[in-house]
């Protein structure tokens, strides 16, 4: 889903709460720090908000594909996600957290509630081919590779699936992504550590 599809969608479903657009022609939006986009939002602008949803939508479906593979489920868990931003915006303190820390929250609750909905994962359609100038052998053996990969990625609990998506694809720090799944640092350490344990042990049995 491009940005410009999740911005549409976002665009229907807030006039549909809403009734319309709202918003200020002094306002520059584009320029406006996250926090001022979503005090503005807070007060119903509703272009504020367009703002936000044109900045943080692709990174929000990103990580919700990560989370639920299925991209119609991604799709519908960051509608849904950017629907709740919008009716929270009062809740949020720019005091205690970054705005992309709010967001990534909202997501991975969305994600952890619809994966323990689902039945695993599939593989993702958009598995990196096997190199065409391999042998035989070599494509099998590096097919192989990916789908036990993938299958050991599927069964993760849901938690280590977002450390590790938060802190090695996102680039969160372990603080970043502890705020994000409310957790301490530490935790999210032992989160990653039991998911690398855990991969290492799926793969080495693959492998058998």
């Amino acid at each position: 889903m491009a940005c410009s599809t999740v911005t549409m969608q976002w665009i229907d479903a807030r006039t549909t709460l809403r009734g319309g657009p709202a918003m200020s022609q002094s306002r520059h939006y584009g320029e406006a720090p996250d926090a001022e986009l979503v005090s503005w939002s807070a007060a119903g602008d509703h272009r504020a908000f367009d703002e936000i949803v044109v900045r943080h939508g692709p990174f929000a479906l990103r990580v919700a594909m990560r989370l639920v593979a299925d991209p119609q489920l991604a799709e519908d868990v960051t509608q849904e996600a950017m629907v709740r931003a919008w009716s929270q915006a009062r809740q949020f303190d720019p005091n205690r957290a970054r705005f992309t820390t709010w967001l990534y929250r909202i997501v991975v609750n969305l994600c952890i509630d619809q994966r323990r909905r689902i039945v695993p994962d599939p593989m993702p359609d958009d598995l990196d081919p096997a190199d065409p100038a391999a042998g035989a052998d070599e494509v099998l053996e590096s097919g192989e590779r990916r789908a036990a990969l993938t299958r050991a990625l599927a069964q993760l609990p849901v938690r280590q699936r977002a450390a590790m998506t938060l802190v090695y694809d996102e680039g969160l720090s372990g603080a970043e992504a502890g705020r994000t799944l409310g957790l301490s640092a530490k935790a999210v350490e032992r989160l990653l550590a039991r998911a690398r344990a855990f991969l290492r042990e799926k793969l080495a049995s693959e492998r058998d």
